[in-house]
């Protein structure tokens, strides 16, 4: 099943993520067949909505429907074109619309997107990926869970874009994951690089789900390796949304659910070769999840969080997150927890909107920023 997987994928021009040197070729024997799936999600997999794209005064444009259909592209290329655009949104300068509210995407680095109400060409220097154009507006960078959509994530910029918010997102695949060294720390240290080099005179908010709070670790692990020079990041953050986020004692059971969210058996399956995995690559993977969650309970940041959670959450459990608003706490720190009695893992906000909505806008209200806009809060709601 995985070799037939792989073929296709080649077949279409996909390039598949190889092991990492340390791993060895013994590995490629004992991976079972979802792993070639991992990989896959990891180079672009195909996604639900369909595409068009059109050419507008030399700028090229792709709409996102799930009500459009597009024609299939003939030829195994253009169809391979289409499902990288679609699902990674990898191309320069590529404006994408992702829902009917005119959410538009444009690609900062290979790991950070900036949303727009509307579509914008935005300049930055390749090595240090500063804009050319500073934000002057508050900033939020979404920390997006595993293999999130567009369409999704689209829903929560709404949020923010509607408040006046600047709005940027990152995230990390199962491959990055499951291979920290070659994979998040190298997410880790763009990002900081990107929050160091832009200036964010109106303050950042960090938004993050799920996984996002282990990226968000490594984050602090690379900016502990040089704090004076990395100060000044911790200083343009001036608050925090933790919603669902999800510790180092999840993660086996969080991956699963996040690749195969109908399928137990291949759930149970891959939480076995997780298990597995954290048992047989300590060093190369497991010992900087244990080292990010150590980071992420101490928090170098010292502004007021919100955690977003749920009783019957079993990847963003309540324990887990009790663990880090206490360790919180100690050092200061002031936090807000919103804990529902029934609401999937990253599906607060569709659950329970009003609250949720209610609740985020509260919390940002606490911090110092414009006043926000009572016809946001009305357009949230509906």
């Amino acid at each position: 099943m995985a070799i037939r997987s792989l073929r296709y994928v080649a077949s279409v021009g996909a390039n598949v993520p190889k092991p990492v040197a340390c791993i060895g070729g013994a590995l490629q024997q004992q991976q079972p067949p979802f792993i070639g799936h991992i990989a896959r999600v990891g180079a672009g997999a195909p996604s639900s909505s369909a595409a068009a794209s059109w050419s507008a005064s030399g700028t090229s444009v792709r709409f996102f429907s799930a009500l459009h259909h597009h024609p299939s592209a003939q030829g195994s290329d253009r169809r391979f074109d289409r499902i990288v655009a679609e699902r990674n949104l990898c191309a320069p300068k590529v404006h994408t619309m992702v829902n009917a509210r005119t959410v538009a995407t444009q690609e900062i680095s290979r790991s950070i997107q900036l949303f727009t109400d509307k579509p914008r060409n935005v300049e930055k220097d390749q090595q240090t990926l500063r804009l050319k154009q500073q934000c002057d507006r508050p900033a939020v960078l979404i920390i997006s869970w595993l293999n999130a959509r567009q369409k999704h994530l689209a829903k929560y910029a709404q949020l923010y874009i509607d408040q006046g918010f600047d709005v940027f997102c990152t995230h990390i695949t199962p491959w990055q994951l499951l291979w920290p060294v070659k994979g998040t720390q190298l997410v880790a240290a763009e990002i900081v690089k990107f929050l160091k080099n832009n200036d964010f005179k109106h303050g950042l908010v960090l938004h993050g789900f799920s996984v996002g709070g282990y990226l968000w670790g490594e984050c602090l692990v690379h900016i502990a390796r040089d704090l004076p020079n990395y100060q000044v990041v911790l200083d343009r953050v001036i608050g925090q949304v933790w919603d669902s986020a999800a510790d180092i004692t999840e993660i086996s059971v969080g991956v699963p659910k996040a690749l195969f969210p109908k399928n137990p058996t291949l759930q149970s399956a891959l939480k076995k070769y997780m298990l597995y995995h954290m048992k047989a690559f300590h060093e190369p993977a497991t010992s900087h999840y244990i080292r990010s969650s150590q980071m992420f309970h101490t928090n170098l940041l010292r502004c007021p969080a919100l955690f977003l959670i749920s009783k019957t959450d079993p990847v963003g459990t309540v324990e887990a997150n009790t663990r880090v608003k206490d360790s919180w706490e100690q050092s200061g720190v002031k936090t807000t927890v919103k804990c529902w009695d029934r609401s999937p893992h990253v599906g607060h906000f569709m659950k329970h909107r009003d609250e949720y909505v209610d609740v985020l806008f509260h919390h940002l209200r606490q911090l110092n920023l414009p006043s926000l806009k009572q016809d946001a809060l009305l357009r949230a709601k509906l």
